[in-house]
This record gives structure tokens, C-alpha cells and sequence, in this order.
């Protein structure tokens, strides 16, 4: 399993510039690239809020 994810991982974003068609490509490989941390962030903010209300109501 983790051999998988290692290999999904690997991302040479050098190499998808340089094959880019235009310039627009780099924000948007630049935006896929925050993607995934964004959504952890905003997931581990949700689970802090559902547990602190939680908390604060018993």
C-alpha cells in the first residue's frame, strides 16, 4: 500500500512545465499542487469545531 501511494505522490512539476501548451498550465499545476493540503486543512478545521462544540455542550 504504500508503494502505491509513493508512487502517486512523485511528481516532477519541472518536467510538466517545460511540456506545457501555454503559460495558464504553471497556475493551474501551482493550484493542483495546493489542492490537497487545503482540503486537509479545512477538514481538520471541521473536526476541531464539531469536537470543541461538543465539549462545550456536556
Amino acid at each position: 500500500m504504500n508503494l502505491i501511494i509513493t508512487i502517486l505522490q512523485e511528481v516532477n512539476i519541472d518536467e510538466k512545465l517545460k511540456g506545457a501548451p501555454d503559460s495558464g498550465y504553471g497556475v493551474g499545476v501551482f493550484i493542483g499542487s495546493l489542492l490537497p493540503f487545503l482540503i486537509l486543512v479545512g477538514l481538520a478545521y471541521i473536526v476541531y469545531r464539531y469536537n470543541k462544540n461538543r465539549y462545550k455542550d456536556e
